[in-house]
């Protein structure tokens, strides 16, 4: 398993060994000890979630309050998507930095999403899953949202005509999300990361 650090503090990309044959592939997506050696702490999964989309769909960005957060570990058994990870966190030396990963069932690449870090992604083609791994269950009152066509961000969706959920296409900017108060710190994730390498 390699990893390889995102242009955003935290995120990491993970490509795994593949092992096709005759009749087909094998390939473990995830690692624990390959992902503990490169984030620093291993993976509690509280959560599996499970996505299907039409080519051109758009969801997120994504993320939570911090604490304590919701890390996420994803990758795409079939189809094809463009994956996005969003520096949200106040105070971060990268906020407002974005990466993105190609993610599909060829090389079986996989994206860790920090705890405070905004996450989304498009599907390039009808019937893409994208599997997630995450940290903490599903809290309401904890999860925000990011307009994913902010044009500060300007994030290179490669569609001409997405589709959006209404509750993301009506979420704030970053910029209205931060003057709301709604973006977690830096200072209370590295809090958070030092709990969990603890």
């Amino acid at each position: 398993m390699r990893a390889r650090e995102l242009k955003v503090i935290g995120a990491v990309e993970f490509s795994p060994r593949t092992f096709p044959d005759s009749r087909g592939v094998f390939v473990s997506p995830f690692q624990g000890d390959g992902f503990a050696e490169a984030v620093g702490h291993r993976l509690t999964v509280a959560q599996t979630n499970h996505s299907r989309s039409r080519r051109g769909t758009i969801r997120g960005l994504h993320f939570s309050d911090v604490p304590p957060g919701q890390a996420k570990y994803v990758y795409c058994p079939q189809g094809a998507l463009i994956d996005f990870v969003v520096d949200v966190r106040v105070g971060s030396p990268t906020y407002g930095v974005w990466d993105a990963v190609r993610l599909d069932p060829v090389d079986f690449r996989a994206v860790y999403v920090p705890e405070g870090v905004a996450h989304g992604f498009v599907s390039l083609e009808d019937d893409t899953v994208l599997s997630y791994l995450c940290s903490t269950g599903y809290n309401p009152g904890s999860e925000h949202g990011l307009n994913p066509l902010d044009p500060e961000l300007a994030l290179p969706w490669s569609v001409d005509d997405p589709t959006l959920s209404g509750k993301d296409a009506a979420a704030p900017t970053l910029a209205e999300a931060a003057e709301a108060g709604l973006l977690p710190t830096y200072d209370a994730c590295l809090a958070r990361y030092a709990d969990l390498r603890g």
